[in-house]
């Protein structure tokens, strides 16, 4: 059954898959300060539910995300102070997708741009429906991408292709993001669909592991590997300890598929 948080709805469309969705389709699901805020609490939620093993993230009406809501910056945004709150209320968000422990794939659809972008590269995977289009205009509009954000798009896509993209702040077609890597697949059907079949390997290993091997894979891309070790050498010690690893050797040498239940 779904449940929405202002603009957030939260469903469970597929077994052990949960799909978050932005609803502001009359601004294209363009984020307020209120919507940041609820979208972080929805991540945050379900990084504590052990029964799902996948997230989606996308939005309603056709259309992912086109950034924050600008419309309200006249107010939220007045002054640097106002600017100052408003970011870490971004950064906020963005941490708390980054920091979901279960695997997630942004489902994209018509526009992705500017922040939509950055909460799609938050994301571990992105899936797009062909004729979906993506950029970050910040260079048109007079404003800077922050660093956290160009380097999650540098991360992705590479150096080259991040000054294609935020030089020319143009939007991309899918056969622009397949090549440089920010689509991890381009589908004709639904976005969504696709994203939890993307998925679906991965909802079947084991939670423990997924979450140490992401962790350490995100502690190395952004060169913090030194800070994170005693979490990481933590999480390697409790998958060993785990149930799950003890299910999984078992299964290996019975040939059978593992039941894994995140213990």
């Amino acid at each position: 059954m779904d449940y929405r948080v202002s603009d957030i709805v939260i469903g469970r469309p597929a077994p052990a898959s949960a799909v978050v969705t932005i609803d502001r389709r009359a601004r294209r699901n363009a984020l307020n300060l209120a919507a940041w805020r609820d979208l972080a609490a929805a991540f945050r939620g379900l990084a504590e539910e052990r029964d799902v093993r996948l997230v989606v993230l996308t939005g309603a009406g056709g259309h992912f995300c086109a950034g924050a809501d600008i419309s309200e910056f006249a107010t939220v945004r007045a002054d640097s102070a106002g600017g100052a709150a408003y970011e870490r209320e971004v950064a906020s968000c963005y941490a708390a997708i980054r920091a979901l422990p279960q695997p997630s794939v942004a489902a994209i659809e018509g526009s992705c741009a500017g922040g939509g972008c950055a909460i799609a590269l938050c994301c571990d995977f992105r899936v797009m429906r062909r004729g979906a289009r993506f950029g970050i205009p910040a260079a048109k509009l007079g404003t800077i991408y922050t660093i956290e954000e160009c380097g999650f798009l540098f991360s992705t896509v590479g150096l080259a292709n991040a000054k294609r993209v935020l030089y020319g702040g143009d939007l991309l077609d899918t056969a622009a993001a397949e090549e440089m890597g920010f689509a991890d697949a381009v589908v004709d059907g639904d976005a969504v669909a696709a994203a939890i079949e993307y998925g679906a390997a991965m909802r079947g290993n084991a939670p423990l592991a997924i979450t140490g091997i992401k962790t350490i894979l995100q502690a190395l891309a952004d060169g913090e590997i030194v800070r994170h070790r005693p979490a990481i050498e933590a999480l390697i010690r409790q998958a060993l300890d785990s149930a799950d690893y003890r299910e999984g050797a078992a299964a290996f040498m019975e040939k059978r598929p593992p039941r894994f239940t995140g213990r």
